[in-house]
C-alpha cells in the first residue's frame, strides 16, 4: 500500500517537488552567473540565421510603408536604366556605320580582290629595332639568297582561309565544327553584324557570306537575335540589362547529297503479318556547325536550355569579339589577351576585396552589354549554374 504521510496538512509528494523546484532554480541562477556559459550561449545566439525577409517582417508598420515606396522608385530606376539600354543600341548602330567601311576593305584584303598599298601594309611590331639589327646582319650575308627565295615563293590570292583559320584558333568555335565541316568553312568570306533599324525592335543579325561552293547555293546564312530591354511586369527587380528572347536562323538550300546536318542510315524493319524484314533507310540529325542556323525552338527541357544558352553565348561572341577583332584572332594575339584576361580575374579573386582588378568596373559599352546578357542566361536557365 502507498504511503500517503502528510507534514502539516501537505501531502509529502507535494513537499518533495517543491524542494527539487527550489534545487533547479538555485543551479540555475549558478550556472547562468557562470562566465563561460553566458559566452556559450550568446556564441549559439549570434550563431543562429537571420534571414532579411525574417528581419523586414519585425519592422513596425510605418517603417514597410516607407520601404514600399523604395521600391516603387527602384521599378522606376529599372526603367530609366531600359531606356539607357536602347540609347546604348542606338550608339552601336550609328558607330557599326563608321566600322564597315573598314570592314568592307578588310573583306576585299581577304579575298584578294584589293592589293594593299605598301603604306597600308606597314606594321611596326613592338620588337622592331631588335628585328632590324638582326635583319641588317642577315641582309648583308644573305642577301642574293633572299631575292631568289622571294622569287620563288608562291604568292596567293588574298589570305587563304582566313575565317576558317579563326574557327580552328577558337576553342568555343572549334568544337563545333565537325571534319566534315571544314571544306564549307573554308569558302567563308566574310561575317557581318546587322543592328535593327531606328524604331524596330531591338535585335541584330549575323551574316556568314561564302563564295560560291559544292555544298549550297546561298550566298549568306544568317542568325537573327531578338531583343528586349525592358523590365518584366511581373518581376521588374529582376531587370540587368537586355536580354535575348528568341533567334531566328535560315533556310540552307542544300545540293543533293551535301546536306552535312543530316545523316542516313539503314535500319531493319520486320512486317508484321507476313514476318518478312526489309532494309529501310533514314535520315537522322548530324552534329554539325551548320545547325546553328537551325535554332531549336519550343522545346524548355535541361538539355535544351543549355544548348540555347549556348547559342546565344556564340552569337554574342561573333557580335563583341570575333568579327571587330576578326585579324587578332586569326593570328592567335586575341586569344592571348582574354587568357591574360581570364588569368589576371582568377588572380583578382584571391586578393583584398579593397583592391580593385583595373579591368573589372571599366567596362565599355559592348562589354556591359555582354555581362548583362551573360547574367541574364544565368537567370533564364538556373541549370546553368549548377
Amino acid at each position: 500500500m502507498a504511503d500517503h504521510s502528510f507534514s502539516d496538512g501537505v501531502p509529502s509528494d507535494a513537499v518533495e517537488a517543491a524542494k527539487n523546484a527550489s534545487n533547479t532554480e538555485k543551479l540555475t541562477d549558478q550556472v547562468m552567473q557562470n562566465p563561460r556559459v553566458l559566452a556559450a550561449l550568446q556564441e549559439r545566439l549570434d550563431n543562429v540565421p537571420h534571414t532579411p525577409s525574417s528581419y523586414i517582417e519585425t519592422l513596425p508598420k510605418a517603417v514597410k510603408r516607407r520601404i514600399n515606396a523604395l521600391k516603387q522608385l527602384q521599378v522606376r530606376c529599372a526603367h530609366i536604366e531600359a531606356k539607357f539600354y536602347e540609347e546604348v543600341h542606338d550608339l552601336e548602330r550609328k558607330y557599326a556605320a563608321l566600322y564597315q567601311p573598314l570592314f568592307d576593305k578588310r573583306r576585299e584584303f581577304i579575298t584578294g580582290d584589293v592589293e594593299p598599298t605598301d603604306a597600308e601594309s606597314e606594321w611596326h611590331s613592338e620588337n622592331e629595332e631588335e628585328e632590324k639589327l638582326a635583319g641588317d646582319m642577315k641582309n648583308k650575308v644573305v642577301i642574293t639568297e633572299k631575292e631568289a627565295a622571294t622569287a620563288e615563293e608562291p604568292n596567293p590570292k588574298g589570305i587563304p582561309e582566313f575565317w576558317f583559320t579563326i574557327f580552328r584558333n577558337v576553342d568555343m568555335l572549334s568544337e563545333l565544327v565537325q571534319e566534315y565541316d571544314e571544306p564549307i568553312l573554308k569558302h567563308l568570306q566574310d561575317i557581318k553584324v546587322k543592328f535593327s533599324d531606328p524604331g524596330q525592335p531591338m535585335s541584330f543579325v549575323l551574316e556568314f557570306h561564302f563564295e560560291p561552293n559544292d555544298y549550297f547555293t546561298n550566298s549568306v546564312l544568317t542568325k537573327t537575335y531578338k531583343m528586349k530591354s525592358e523590365p518584366d511586369k511581373a518581376d521588374p527587380f529582376s531587370f540587368e540589362g537586355p536580354e535575348i528572347v528568341d533567334c531566328d536562323g535560315c533556310t540552307i538550300d542544300w545540293k543533293k547529297g551535301k546536306n552535312v546536318t543530316v545523316k542516313t542510315i539503314k535500319k531493319k524493319q520486320k512486317h508484321k503479318g507476313r514476318g518478312t524484314v526489309r532494309t529501310i533507310t533514314k535520315q537522322v540529325p548530324n552534329e554539325s556547325f551548320f545547325n546553328f542556323f537551325n535554332p531549336l525552338k519550343g522545346k524548355s527541357d535541361e538539355d535544351s536550355e543549355f544548348t540555347l544558352a549556348s547559342d546565344f553565348e556564340i552569337g554574342h561572341f561573333f557580335r563583341e569579339r570575333i568579327v571587330p577583332r576578326a585579324v587578332l584572332y586569326f593570328t592567335g594575339e586575341a586569344i592571348e589577351d582574354d587568357d591574360n584576361e581570364l588569368e589576371g580575374d582568377e588572380e583578382g579573386e584571391d586578393e583584398d576585396d579593397a583592391e580593385i582588378n583595373p579591368k573589372v568596373g571599366n567596362f565599355g559599352a559592348t562589354q556591359t552589354y555582354l555581362l548583362c546578357y551573360t547574367l541574364r542566361l544565368l537567370k533564364m536557365f538556373p541549370t546553368l549554374r549548377q
